[in-house]
C-alpha cells in the first residue's frame, strides 16, 4: 500500500519574482513545484495538494474594481474569485505536474477539485474582521462601499483604506467524499485550494457562499485528518523553522515534538503570526486530530526532507 501525503504550497510560491506575476510566470513556477511533487509520486507516495491564493484573488478583484470602474461591469463576489483561483491555479499545477509524470514514464492521473469549506457563521472572526483584501481606496470610496455593500472598511497604515473580511476556522470539507473517492482510486488530487471556497449552512441541509478567508494551511490539516494522511507537509519560504529568528540566539530546528511546539507557539515570540504561527497551529491541529508525522520545508527541498536530510520534521 502506497503511504499518503498531503502538501500544501503557498500562493506566493508561484510568484518567485515580484517582477514576474503573469499567468505565464505562475505557470513556470508551478512546473518547478510539480518536478518536487512529481519525486514523491515515483518515490511511492499517493498525494493530494493544497495551495494557497492570496496574490492571484488579489489579481482577481483587482481587474474586477477596474472593469467595475471604467466599464460598468459587475464586480466579482469575493468567494467566486475564490473559485476562480482554484481553478486557474489547479489548471497550472494539474498540467505541468500531469506533464511532469508522463516524462518519466508514470501512469498517474492529477484532477482538481473545485472545493468549498464549511465555516460556522457564528465564528467569532466575523465579529472582527481583520484580513485585508482588494485594492485601495479613499476614505468617501471606502465609507459608501461601507454603507452601501455592507463591507467592513479599515485605514491601512496610512496608504489608504480596504476592506477587510473574517478568517473563519474551518470546519467541514464539503467534496471530501470525491476527494477520498478519487484517491482511492489512484489520482492526485488539488483541493482545498486557498483553504477552500467559504460557505455556511443554508439553513437546508445545503451551503452558501459567504465573503472570508479560509487560512490554506488550516484547511489543508483538516484535509490531512480527514483522508487519515501518513504525512503532512507545509511546503513553505524556508527550508527549516527557527526558533529565536533573526536573533543573535536563532537556531535552526530539525525535529520538534508536538510538545515542544505547542510550548514554542505559547511562547508567542518564535513564529510571526502572519506567517509561521499559523503553519505551526496546523501543524498541531493536524496530531490533534490523529496524525502520524509532519514537515516544513520549501518546495526544492521536499525530496532532501522525505530523506531526512534537511526540513523540520514534527513527530508525537
Amino acid at each position: 500500500m502506497s503511504k499518503l501525503a498531503v502538501v500544501a504550497i503557498g500562493g506566493n510560491s508561484l510568484i518567485l519574482d515580484p517582477k514576474k506575476v503573469t499567468v505565464e510566470d505562475q505557470y513556470i513556477a508551478a512546473a518547478e513545484t510539480s518536478k518536487h511533487i512529481a519525486d514523491m509520486i515515483e518515490a511511492g507516495w499517493d498525494v493530494a495538494i493544497g495551495h494557497g491564493n492570496g496574490p492571484q484573488v488579489g489579481f482577481i478583484l483587482r481587474r474586477s474594481e477596474i472593469a467595475a470602474k471604467y466599464e460598468g461591469m459587475h464586480e466579482v463576489p469575493l468567494e467566486v474569485c475564490g473559485a476562480d483561483s482554484q481553478g486557474a491555479i489547479g489548471y497550472a499545477i494539474q498540467q505541468t505536474l500531469q506533464n511532469e509524470l508522463i516524462s518519466r514514464g508514470i501512469k498517474k492521473p492529477v484532477a482538481t477539485v473545485v472545493t468549498q469549506v464549511k465555516v460556522d457563521k457564528n465564528d467569532k472572526a466575523f465579529q472582527n474582521p481583520t484580513k485585508p483584501i482588494g485594492g485601495f481606496m479613499d476614505e468617501a470610496e471606502a465609507k459608501k462601499r461601507q454603507h452601501d455593500l455592507g463591507w467592513n472598511v479599515v485605514e491601512d497604515a496610512g496608504r489608504g483604506w480596504r476592506r477587510v473580511v473574517a478568517s473563519p476556522i474551518p470546519q467541514e470539507v464539503v467534496e471530501i467524499e470525491s476527494v477520498r473517492t478519487l484517491l482511492k482510486n489512484g489520482t492526485c488530487v488539488i483541493t482545498v485550494g486557498g483553504g477552500g471556497i467559504p460557505v455556511i449552512d443554508n439553513g437546508k441541509g445545503g451551503c452558501l457562499g459567504i465573503a472570508a478567508v479560509i487560512d490554506k494551511d488550516f484547511a489543508s490539516s483538516l484535509l490531512a485528518s480527514l483522508i487519515n494522511a501518513d504525512l503532512f507537509i507545509i511546503s513553505t519560504a524556508v527550508e527549516k523553522v527557527a526558533i529565536n529568528y533573526g536573533k543573535p540566539d536563532e537556531k535552526w530546528l530539525d525535529h520538534m515534538t508536538v510538545d515542544e511546539a505547542k510550548a514554542y507557539l505559547a511562547e508567542g515570540i518564535h513564529f510571526a503570526k502572519g506567517s509561521m504561527a499559523p503553519k505551526i497551529q496546523a501543524i498541531i491541529n493536524y496530531f490533534e486530530n490523529g496524525g502520524k508525522e509532519a514537515l516544513i520545508t520549501n518546495p526544492e527541498n521536499i525530496g532532501r526532507a522525505l530523506r531526512g536530510e534537511t526540513g523540520t520534521r514534527i513527530t508525537k
